[in-house]
């Protein structure tokens, strides 16, 4: 008799035919049994993102979701099993509402009175990157796997970009 805790295997499916109680013990050892990715199974890619005339949040989570690994089957929360975004155009995006006006970038150095305040408008017109780049980061994990994360981020302001080299897929937002 097969007794597991208190469920008794052998009663549950006595009731059931030979082969049909083989296959559910089978079943029910291989039930508990859980995939776990290894690093050598991670295969890497770099995709290509063009930001012209895309709402930010749209393309940062989307981004984001890339950068994590969670399009592909091997997801795994605690390792990095993500691919590499390269995104190009990031001064023509585009916000809605009234974010231009009102989002307000704010860094805070320390010190009495060191409270750094840019409305996204202007942090648009003197660094492009940054904006794009902020919002892509902030929506990954913080700590040591956010900080790896970030490194597959590549964000330019143009068209024009040195990563031709790595063979980019273009990804369509």
């Amino acid at each position: 008799m097969l007794e597991i805790g208190h469920f008794n295997l052998a009663s549950a499916v006595s009731k059931i035919s030979i082969d049909l109680q083989i296959k559910y013990v089978i079943l029910f050892f291989l039930m508990k049994k859980t995939y776990e990715t290894k690093k050598s199974e991670i295969k890497r890619a770099w995709y290509l993102v063009d930001a012209k005339d895309k709402i930010l949040g749209r393309v940062a989570a989307k981004v984001a979701s890339i950068l994590r690994g969670k399009h592909k089957v091997i997801f795994t929360p605690h390792l990095d099993t993500g691919d590499g975004v390269v995104v190009i155009n990031a001064a023509k995006i585009k916000v809605t509402g009234r974010k231009m006006a009102q989002k307000v970038y704010r860094r805070y150095s320390g010190y009495p009175g060191g409270l750094k305040e840019v409305v996204l408008a202007d942090m648009l017109r003197l660094h492009p990157e940054t904006v794009m780049h902020l919002a892509i980061s902030r929506m990954l994990p913080t700590g040591p796997l956010g900080r790896d994360l970030v490194k597959k981020l590549k964000v330019y302001a143009d068209d024009k970009h040195p990563h031709a080299s790595l063979s980019l897929k273009v990804l369509e937002i």
